[in-house]
């Protein structure tokens, strides 16, 4: 098969924890062909959408992770399946590239994640549809209506509905003196929408990552773990990344969403669970492949290429 990847630029990929090059990896060593593409080289004209695509050979070498091929302009229909795995922020230019998409799946492209699912899938906002898998959640921009949330559950998380790796997440405390400054700040004087949540002490012992790839739950989650002295347990905010397998309540809470999620056309899905409670559910660029694989042996990023390959084959 042909498969392109639209990636953030090559070079500031890290080769060594990446899971889109974990993927690329074991598409080629099945024999398939692979390309890079840049979300910026999407072009619409005349009802075909076409972009740049570079041919490259991945390696093993994790700092010269891929030797360089040849470089064309190549209708999106032209490979057998295009994988879009840009990073967020998800913004204006994130919101276009998926009506691109979209407009490339109308005229035949096989394009994973489905483009308008991304669209639709706010990965904070996503779980309100599932609102017996979540822990006490409130949605509000309103600094009256957040106050009243935490003095209701005393311990709670705030965080911006755009945010990734952690970022800008605050755990604020009903006598923390500093929460009418923190709400100011992430509303942006009650101008942005926020999620509050009540503060889940399952923390402790990891924030999972549960991956389900092409409806099927991946039997291992990655628990990132805070460092001494932080709530977050994402690994971009230092947190240690655990693989173990999954619990019970994990594993049941994936199997019902699953079949629901790869009806919708996600391929990969990064749940995000605290204890037995959902807080997110990862669409544009779930990662954590390479992690569960070095610690367990199982190859999700393989699986990613089965999934792949029973569908366009």
């Amino acid at each position: 098969m042909k498969i392109a990847f639209i990636l953030d630029p090559l070079d500031k990929l890290k080769a060594y924890k990446d899971s889109s090059i974990a993927m690329l990896r074991a598409a080629a060593r099945r024999g398939h062909q692979v390309f890079a593409i840049q979300r910026e080289a999407l072009v619409w004209d005349g009802g075909t959408v076409s972009a740049r695509a570079h041919a490259l050979t991945p390696t093993d070498d994790n700092d010269a992770w891929y030797v360089p091929g040849t470089e064309e302009v190549l209708p999106l229909t032209a490979f057998d399946a295009v994988l879009m795995r840009q990073d967020p922020p998800f913004d204006f230019e994130y919101v276009t590239a998926t009506w691109l998409l979209e407009s490339a799946a109308d005229a035949g492209a096989r394009i994973f994640n489905n483009p308008a699912s991304i669209r639709d899938h706010s990965e904070k906002l996503a779980i309100l549809e599932f609102p017996q898998f979540i822990p006490p959640t409130r949605v509000a921009r309103a600094a009256v209506d957040i106050n009243a949330f935490i003095d209701a559950h005393g311990d709670t998380i705030l965080k911006p509905l755009d945010g990734m790796g952690g970022s800008q997440i605050f755990r604020v405390r009903a006598d923390d003196p500093n929460r009418n400054v923190i709400i100011e700040t992430l509303t942006h004087e009650e101008s942005r929408t926020i999620m509050a949540q009540a503060y889940l002490p399952a923390i402790a012992s990891g924030d999972k990552r549960v991956l389900i790839i092409g409806g099927k739950v991946i039997p291992y989650s990655l628990a990132r773990i805070p460092k001494d002295g932080e709530t977050r347990g994402n690994l971009a905010a230092g947190g240690r990344g655990v693989a173990m397998p999954l619990t019970d309540g994990e594993r049941a809470t994936a199997e019902y969403l699953a079949p629901i999620l790869w009806a919708r056309g996600l391929l990969i899905v990064g749940l995000d669970l605290i204890g037995d409670r959902l807080t997110e559910i990862n669409v544009t660029s779930p990662t954590c492949m390479v992690e569960i694989a070095a610690q367990t042996g199982f190859d999700v990023a393989g699986a990613v290429i089965d999934a792949l390959e029973g569908e366009c084959a």
